[in-house]
């Protein structure tokens, strides 16, 4: 069976700097007509700084929607047209003050599948050096060096819960058990 949904029609609802949110009309596959309440979002990437001892370096800071701080790995924002890869090496200088001598893909995420299109592209940086930080204008944060294994009990303990953190650091794990990276 095919399970595509057949847009009729799209009415914006709001279009801002990050997102643009639209309610459609659709067919079902079955015929029947439905709505979808769609979150438009240029896509974001995730980076891994990885340390030759097997440390993650980590960024905290305040997110506003949960009224707390998180500890997540470095991320951004991609601007429209951006390279992934490139918004990655980028991320990792602003928000940690480090390069690395290899950035290397991991795949990519959806975060929320049921009404959101944005995808995060995951990266693992190795070969860290330090340099200068480069925060935005109005971004607050703390870098945490914390050794893989820490963050993984952080992961399954439920102290690190933003979702690309948690797949991010799961992948470099497993890939570090299996002696890849």
């Amino acid at each position: 069976m095919d399970f595509a949904e057949k847009t009729l029609s799209t009415n914006i609802i709001y279009e801002g700097k990050i997102i643009t949110v639209h309610v459609d009309d659709v067919e079902l596959p079955d015929g029947t007509k439905s709505i979808r309440e769609i979150v438009e979002h240029s896509g974001g990437v995730c980076v891994a700084p990885l340390t030759e001892s097997g440390e993650l370096l980590f960024v905290r800071q305040y997110r506003y929607p949960y009224k707390r701080e998180l500890l997540e790995l470095p991320a951004g924002k991609l601007e429209k047209g951006e390279n992934p890869l490139e918004a990655g090496i980028r991320e990792l200088e602003e928000e940690c003050g480090v390069i690395a001598e290899k950035v290397f893909s991991l795949g990519t995420v959806y975060p929320t599948v049921a009404y959101c299109s944005e995808v995060i592209h995951l990266f693992c940086a190795v070969g860290l050096r330090s340099t200068q930080q480069h925060l935005d204008l109005g971004e607050f944060l703390d870098v945490e060096k914390k050794p893989l294994e820490e963050a993984v009990r952080m992961v399954m303990d439920g102290e690190i819960s933003d979702s690309k953190t948690v797949a991010l650091i799961l992948k470099i794990a497993r890939l570090r058990e299996r002696g890849e990276i």
